[in-house]
């Protein structure tokens, strides 16, 4: 055996990952679904262009008056 082997760490958090998709493996799948139920979305570009047209710049320092 060489001085350099060492045993096969796993990390708590890693065991507990692996075992959570041992008993669930439709797992990743359901976590796919939830995110695009939420946040992939489409994006209407011409909306989003007039958006961003109609928004003012703001004052490097909001309380001061143009004067």
């Amino acid at each position: 055996m060489s001085i350099f082997a060492r045993p096969h760490y796993t990390s708590d958090a890693t065991q507990f990952i692996e075992q959570m998709r041992r008993q669930k493996p439709d797992l990743e799948a359901e976590q796919r679904a939830g995110r695009a139920l939420l946040w992939d979305k489409a994006i209407d570009r011409d909306a989003q262009a007039e958006i961003d047209a109609g928004t003012v710049s703001q004052q490097p320092y909001v309380y001061q008056t143009k004067g």
